[in-house]
């Protein structure tokens, strides 16, 4: 009953830009399973209410279709693909930002009985459920408002604060729930994650990096693979690669400067890892970016 109802606002109110006039919904509508693409989840929840989609992480891979959701609570580089998707039955979903405060203010107004202790080993960064009933009967409430202006502004925000209760009480709660503590052992590793991706240039030591998210070695890097699926520097190399991927759709004949730009010294290593990442060396690669880049295997985890 909802995924009907749930299917027929997501038709209705998808455009090409995916964003809505509800801060931090976003709703996709893809109608071809093109190749794998990389991108970053985000922390958020993704609903599918039609069709199906494939996300690999590190040696992980993911899989949710029609019914089920998935849930980031750090930002990943992922590479994602619709695998049942074509224009008389487009590939829909939903997608709500999760922000950290937001949990945190429930887990502080719920009190101290409903919240896990911080500290203790962190779970994975991604995780897939088969959707319940009142979580799905909260979307389809939320998107409603779409069409409802005059009560959106009041109501959004309840609605949205609903979902989010849902999740953290849900079968993925504990995943959520981290996102809210400020001394949780996710909470180290999403500094650790940050650091990465705005230093991704520059070589580290992963002792820096583990004092630098409050953490010993040890703890550091067992945390760090279980959230990301991946050691430290694999992570860097994942995103040196995706940001080397998105430069050279608008810079394709400059290959040599573009590893360079996103921290490889060698040439050749640039190329043999890109090739292993993306099945093709950079230069081919970016030919066939350029036309696929605004395509939507990546818009929603």
């Amino acid at each position: 009953m909802y995924l009907e109802e749930l299917r027929t606002l997501l038709a209705r109110h998808a455009r090409p830009e995916w964003t809505t006039a509800i801060d931090g919904v976003l709703i996709s509508k893809v109608e071809r399973s093109d190749p794998p693409a990389p991108s970053m989840t985000g922390t958020v929840l993704a609903v599918i209410a039609q069709g199906a989609k494939r996300l690999a992480l590190g040696d992980r891979v993911y899989e949710y279709r029609a019914g089920q959701y998935l849930v980031a609570s750090v930002d990943l580089p992922v590479t994602g693909q619709f695998t049942d998707a074509d224009p008389e039955h487009p590939a829909l979903g939903f997608g709500l930002t999760l922000e950290p405060a937001a949990v945190a203010e429930l887990l502080l107004q719920a009190g101290s009985g409903d919240a896990p202790r911080a500290g203790g080993s962190a779970l994975p960064g991604i995780a897939v459920s088969d959707a319940p009933d009142p979580l799905l009967d909260a979307v389809v409430r939320l998107l409603r408002l779409l069409d409802e202006p005059r009560d959106r502004t009041v109501l959004a925000p309840l609605v949205k604060r609903e979902i989010l209760w849902r999740l953290i009480t849900g079968e993925q709660g504990g995943i959520v729930r981290q996102l809210g503590l400020a001394d949780s052992s996710l909470s180290h590793v999403a500094r650790a994650v940050r650091w990465i991706r705005e230093h991704y240039a520059q070589p580290f030591k992963v002792e820096d990096v583990a004092q630098l998210s409050g953490m010993s070695v040890s703890a550091f890097y067992r945390n760090f693979q279980a959230v990301t699926a991946m050691s430290p520097i694999q992570f860097q190399k994942q995103i040196r690669l995706q940001e080397a991927r998105l430069l050279l759709a608008t810079h394709p004949n400059d290959v040599t400067a573009v590893g360079h730009r996103v921290g490889y010294d060698s040439a050749s290593q640039f190329s043999r890892e890109y090739r292993r990442q993306f099945g093709a060396p950079p230069s081919q690669d970016a030919t066939r970016l350029r036309h696929t880049m605004h395509t939507t295997a990546g818009a929603l985890p």
